[in-house]
């Protein structure tokens, strides 16, 4: 089980390594990079759909009681 304080401390750390938050239901949603996502108290928002100069055309709120398991992203 994860915690805000857990997932804001992998969202600030340096270097920043990409990763994958893993859900309950079975999506996944990669973190590409610290401005990618917003924790919360109890939940973190995603951007979604970012374009060239990274700006996210939407977000996506995930509950963090439903993450099951953080992966880290291989860069391509």
């Amino acid at each position: 089980m994860f915690n805000a304080q857990q997932l804001k401390d992998r969202m600030n750390s340096q270097p920043f390594r990409p990763f994958r938050l893993c859900l309950s239901d079975g999506k996944t949603f990669d973190i590409t990079n610290h401005d990618a996502a917003f924790v919360k108290r109890n939940a973190i928002e995603i951007g979604l759909d970012a374009d060239p100069n990274g700006l996210a055309e939407r977000f996506v709120e995930c509950a963090i009681l439903h993450i099951t398991r953080i992966e880290d992203v291989v860069a391509a």
